[in-house]
């Protein structure tokens, strides 16, 4: 008897040893040495999605695996798509992981007051994401960080863009102040992205805004340096001065040479932009000239303005500038 309660004993302690390393084998640690991108690939069954785990080391056994998830899982189905797999992920996180539906999200990042040719550039240079898209019209995305997918196409996260855009405006104009200077959301559109472009102060953008609408309800040429240097580089950065012959060009941007607003926006203005075209600051303001800080200084009259002009130039022969 005493020999009989041994054996038994032993087979109980046999018993609880492995079902110890079952355990273990579930939820200890994997043999994932680093962090890795893993493809489950849409319509994978357990056993396919095991097996491209196991080719990217995430996975010691995928015979194993698929038998302890049928043992210890939830019964709920893997999910297709990019995974994010941690290093070190035990067997039971790494099915949670891909029932969740958790995949890796990659970004394009627009940044407020982007022209149409840099949203394409960053469209065209976002790994993964598939076919070609041609530059988008400008004014018609909205700055902002956009998520994708390994396999998204480039044409649908642009689409993503304009629908923003589209979407904004629409609530935006609906909640605009009376007596505002432009008259329809595309005037908004291309007012903003001057302002977006002359002002890298979120303070300001009232403000400068002000100064436009006050020009435009006048008959005064805008005179915005940006709309010149648009139909020459379509948003890409100058490089250089504006030449004299650029300031009398006529070619329907060039705001020195013209009264009232550009044949179309200069860029891509952003949300804090459009609102204040839709709600300016309450200024008589006319000029604004730069005040030495990354600001500007604002002015009612030419005199003013023209001596807020004299101190910045004497600042910048201070500064061995000019």
């Amino acid at each position: 008897m005493k020999r009989l309660g041994c054996i038994g004993l032993f087979a109980g302690l046999a018993l609880i040893a492995a079902m110890f390393l079952v355990v273990q084998n579930w939820t200890g640690g994997g043999p994932l040495a680093r962090e890795t991108s893993v493809i489950v690939p849409e319509g994978a069954s357990l056993t396919r999605a095991a097996q491209e785990m196991e080719k990217a080391g995430a996975l010691a056994s995928a015979d194993r695996f698929r038998l302890f998830a049928r043992i210890f899982g939830s019964g709920a189905p893997v999910r297709a798509g990019e995974y994010a797999v941690p290093a070190g992920i035990s067997p039971a996180d790494l099915l949670a992981l891909m029932q969740s539906g958790r995949v890796l999200q990659r970004l394009v990042t627009v940044p407020e007051g982007t022209p149409s040719v840099l949203v394409h550039d960053a469209l065209m240079a976002a790994e993964h994401l598939e076919g070609t898209v041609a530059v988008p019209a400008e004014g018609s995305v909205l700055p902002d960080s956009y998520s994708y997918q390994r396999g998204d196409t480039r044409a649908a996260v642009l689409a993503r863009m304009q629908a923003a855009m589209d979407e904004y405006l629409e609530k935006a104009w609906a909640t605009r102040k009376p007596g505002i200077a432009v008259s329809t959301p595309r005037e908004a559109v291309i007012l903003a992205s001057i302002v977006e472009k002359e002002t890298a102060k979120p303070e300001e953008r009232r403000a400068v805004a002000a100064v436009y609408s006050n020009r435009l309800k006048r008959g005064m040429p805008l005179q915005a340096d940006p709309t010149v240097i648009y139909p020459v580089t379509k948003g890409r950065p100058l490089g250089r001065r504006i030449l004299r012959s650029e300031l009398r060009a006529r070619n329907g941007y060039n705001t020195y040479a013209m009264a009232g607003l550009p044949a179309g926006p200069i860029a891509n203005p952003g949300r804090a932009s459009i609102d204040a075209v839709l709600d300016p600051a309450q200024s008589s303001a006319l000029y604004f000239v730069a005040d030495g800080t990354g600001g500007h200084v604002f002015a009612d009259t030419l005199e003013q303005h023209n001596a807020n002009v004299a101190k910045w130039y004497a600042l910048r022969r201070a500064r061995g500038e000019m």
